[in-house]
């Protein structure tokens, strides 16, 4: 069976299969409650793949941090130590609706799939300055986000992007 955004949902695994998930339920880093928890939808090895696929395909990282002239517009924002809130009002002013599905791209075999409010509220879960390249973005491809592991984060939008207001 062939992976693609029709059937991903079917690779859906459960967290505690997931190479990741210490950083979402151990003590040493996070332990997020349960609601949320179950929010995030870890995705098995082969789904992963196909977003690590997905990506390499369209070029979206040809060059850093987008392929040139992917997107009409690239915002940015530097991560450091203390600026958390700053990060998620940040995200939160880049317009995607808080019950967005998006896809989360770690590497090669690791992704997910989470809500647009579950990430802003864990980014800092999901994303390690200095070690981390994750990558988010939807099927369509009219945004997407890095989270670049020199610490900043940029968020990537072609014209047909419409942004909506979401409240913190």
């Amino acid at each position: 069976m062939t992976i693609d955004f029709s059937n991903i949902h079917d690779h859906v695994i459960e967290i505690e299969d997931f190479d990741l998930k210490w950083r979402f339920t151990e003590e040493k880093y996070a332990i997020l409650p349960e609601s949320d928890l179950k929010q995030i939808k870890p995705l098995d090895k082969e789904a992963g793949k196909y977003l690590d696929h997905f990506i390499r395909s369209v070029e979206l990282h040809a060059d850093e941090p987008f392929k040139e002239n992917f997107f009409s517009q690239i915002e940015s924002i530097p991560v450091s130590d203390g600026n958390e809130l700053e990060i998620q009002k940040w995200l939160t002013e880049r317009g995607l609706p808080f019950e967005k599905m998006v896809y989360v791209s770690w590497d090669s075999q690791n992704g997910a799939i989470v809500s647009w409010e579950i990430l802003i509220k864990y980014f800092d879960d999901f994303y390690y300055p200095g070690s981390d390249d994750l990558s988010v973005f939807d099927e369509n491809l009219n945004w997407a986000l890095v989270f670049a592991h020199w610490e900043k984060i940029y968020f990537g939008t072609k014209d047909e992007f419409k942004r909506v207001e979401n409240k913190l």
